[in-house]
């Protein structure tokens, strides 16, 4: 007779069912209509303007802004709910309490969610559009941070840093580089290690130029004042983009070592 899975291995069946049909469902990328209009009209040198930009705003942040990112949000509260489940998981072992790890992820995600519109809709009606990107760029690693926080991981060391800028990649990502992303992704939690060519600049420009790639014509559009609020608006559809793949990832991680 086949032995009788455990809640813990139904839980890592389930996601990697899920990280199959999040590949397969963005195995091609279709450009939106407002996107084909605008592609005549953005200037050619923003798609290097926004990446110089993206580069400056994580360079900023890894180095100086992680304490002011961290006042948003309660960290040790963070930890202790953390332990919390941790404690109930080994108790209990059973589904439900190895699903309140991701409940509390998805919780944190959907503020985050809202104050990303919020901000961006404000940017978007002022006509303000690079100066948005520091914001955005805050708003996704405190995202990332918080989802970090739910699975138990820390996010200062480089090796950290490295899992945050390749998932917020791959989150942008579509097709075979989307498939390559995420290998690489699953390689690190295989090894736990760096990669051997691995360079901290290099990864963010990597990462930067898929943001400004994504976020071309938006932040072009959010530079006109009134109707860049509809710009404004999908900063909170990407957010939610990097958010639902963070979370993903994380929870596969979790369980992954778990196992």
């Amino acid at each position: 007779m086949r032995e009788k899975k455990t809640p813990l291995e139904k839980e890592w069946e389930a996601i990697r069912k899920k990280e199959l049909k999040y590949l397969n469902a963005r195995a091609d990328k279709k450009d939106s209509l407002l996107n084909r209009k605008l592609e005549e009209k953005v200037p050619e040198k923003l798609q290097a303007t926004l990446d110089a930009a993206f580069c400056k705003a994580f360079e900023l942040i890894f180095e100086k802004g992680t304490g002011i990112i961290e006042k948003t949000y309660r960290r040790e509260e963070a930890k202790k709910s953390y332990q919390i489940n941790e404690f109930t998981s080994q108790i209990r072992q059973d589904r439900k309490s190895l699903k309140a790890f991701s409940k509390k992820a998805k919780g944190s995600g959907n503020l985050n969610l809202l104050i990303s519109g919020a901000s961006g809709v404000g940017m978007g009606v002022l006509g303000i559009g690079l100066p948005d990107i520091p914001l955005f760029t805050g708003m996704v690693l405190k995202g990332i941070y918080e989802i970090a926080l739910s699975y138990g991981y820390s996010y200062e060391s480089e090796q950290e840093r490295y899992f945050i800028l390749t998932v917020i990649q791959g989150a942008l990502s579509y097709g075979d580089e989307l498939m390559e992303i995420n290998q690489r992704l699953n390689d690190y939690m295989r090894t736990g290690s760096l990669p051997e060519c691995y360079n901290r600049a290099q990864q963010i420009k990597e990462t930067a130029g898929t943001l400004s790639k994504e976020l071309l014509y938006m932040k072009f559009l959010q530079g006109i004042p009134i109707v860049g609020a509809v710009g404004g608006f999908y900063d909170a559809i990407y957010m939610k983009q990097i958010v639902e793949y963070a979370n993903l990832k994380y929870q596969y991680r979790f369980l992954r070592e778990k196992l």
